[in-house]
């Protein structure tokens, strides 16, 4: 029955419940597993922590809430720690909250609950406990049977930590004692400390894959904050940290981010080919100069285990769409391979090639200080590449995703060839 009503429509939905009594329509709507979305359902198997880590709007705290009843439906006199950043937090959203305890509870239950603003008191007689992450020493005595964590995310750093640490010694009641973890990540000490315990069971998901949000919500959001630190963060529920030591932080590139370019006086596309002919990433990045004598970043038109060919078309396909005057690519690899490759797709396609001399790290830091004087923009968001930016370690290190930084690569080629001249310092040579 439930899947056949999942697959109505709003209006078709409408119309059956209109046409149906009350307490069938509570028995309906309290059927939590047909209406739930991926994510909000409690996993399977003998976990002791559960975490959510997803973007605003996914139903964290509708999964907590949902799964907190049902903890407490099925262990008659239990006691349950919620736990939010303050007593005010808890109160307002976990248990007051339109998705809160008090909203999700069955018909049936509502009149014999009670809360008193410190305790929640199920017919049952099982509690839930409110206590705010900013005063640990609450937590310090008390036992539980469950305990759900809202917002980790968001605790105070000495505090929030002893917090923790006192919530999960009081969770030892009753045979299997569970704790929900809700939150939307941020990259704090707690954070990185939780994910990385043993045996704990992970829900991830991203803002748009709450089906009963509004559209317009979510494409607005989207198109705000698609791509950049605080969309994929709050958005996507991704954990987005910089590296010690590295040339590009997030926050440079933010204060870099811009929504268009001015009237460009030249436009070069870099390219950094893959070394190998399988698998390997061909990074491709449009930039251009600006008559503000900025330079911004166009376009991250790299490609991902295409053939010579594939990455070629990639290639003049970027300089089409940019009207680029000339592609800078790096030919330690293939030599004069390279050109004749671009130019095999393209033949009047304006090609220089550069031999590297320095590592990737080393001709990057004279465009990373371009940043820092604010002398490049990029152009909306490109999560790849920035990925790969941030990845790049003074030293030589590189502690980003994949093998090699081939966008960051290409990237810095590009930039180097319109502002800081051929040689500029970066260690090439041109051929």
């Amino acid at each position: 029955m439930y899947a056949e009503l999942s697959a109505l429509d709003a209006g078709q939905r409408q119309w059956l419940f209109d046409s149906l009594k009350d307490r069938e329509v509570d028995i309906i709507d309290e059927a939590w597993e047909a209406w739930a979305h991926d994510g909000q359902l409690a996993p399977p198997g003998d976990w002791a922590i559960w975490l959510i880590r997803a973007g605003r709007g996914f139903g964290k705290t509708r999964a907590g809430a949902e799964w907190v009843s049902a903890v407490a439906r099925a262990n008659p006199e239990c006691r349950i720690a919620l736990v939010g950043g303050s007593i005010d937090e808890v109160r307002r959203v976990m248990v007051e909250g339109p998705s809160g305890l008090l909203a999700v509870a069955h018909a049936g239950e509502r009149a014999g609950m009670k809360f008193t603003g410190s305790v929640l008191r199920f017919a049952n007689r099982a509690e839930a406990y409110v206590y705010s992450a900013g005063a640990p020493e609450r937590l310090r005595g008390p036992e539980h049977h469950f305990a759900w964590a809202d917002e980790l995310g968001k605790w105070r750093a000495r505090a929030g930590a002893a917090a923790w640490d006192n919530l999960r010694l009081g969770l030892r009641l009753g045979e299997r004692p569970r704790l929900l973890v809700t939150t939307t990540p941020r990259p704090t000490v707690l954070m990185r400390r939780v994910m990385a315990l043993p045996g704990l069971v992970q829900t991830l998901g991203r803002t748009r894959d709450n089906p009963h949000l509004p559209a317009s919500f979510v494409g607005a959001m989207v198109a705000d904050y698609g791509g950049t630190r605080l969309g994929r963060q709050e958005l996507d529920g991704e954990m987005v940290e910089d590296v010690a030591g590295a040339l590009w932080t997030r926050g440079l590139i933010e204060g870099c981010r811009v929504r268009a370019a001015p009237e460009l006086v030249r436009v070069v596309v870099g390219v950094d080919p893959p070394a190998g002919t399988e698998g390997d990433a061909c990074g491709i990045v449009a930039v251009g100069l600006g008559g503000d004598a900025r330079g911004y970043v166009l376009e991250d038109a790299s490609v991902v285990g295409a053939s010579p060919e594939g990455w070629a078309r990639a290639v003049v396909a970027c300089v089409g769409r940019h009207g680029a005057e000339r592609v800078v690519a790096e030919v330690n690899q293939g030599g004069a391979m390279v050109a004749s490759v671009l130019r095999a797709v393209e033949a009047s396609l304006p090609v220089r090639g550069v031999h590297a001399t320095r590592g990737k790290a080393a001709r990057a830091e004279p465009v990373a200080a371009l940043y820092e004087q604010g002398r490049v923009a990029h152009v909306g968001a490109f999560p790849a590449l920035e990925d790969e930016l941030c990845g790049l370690v003074a030293g030589g290190r590189y502690e980003g995703p994949g093998r090699s930084p081939d966008r960051a690569d290409a990237c810095v080629w590009a930039l180097s060839e319109l502002m800081l001249g051929r040689r500029g310092g970066v260690g090439v040579r041109g051929v």
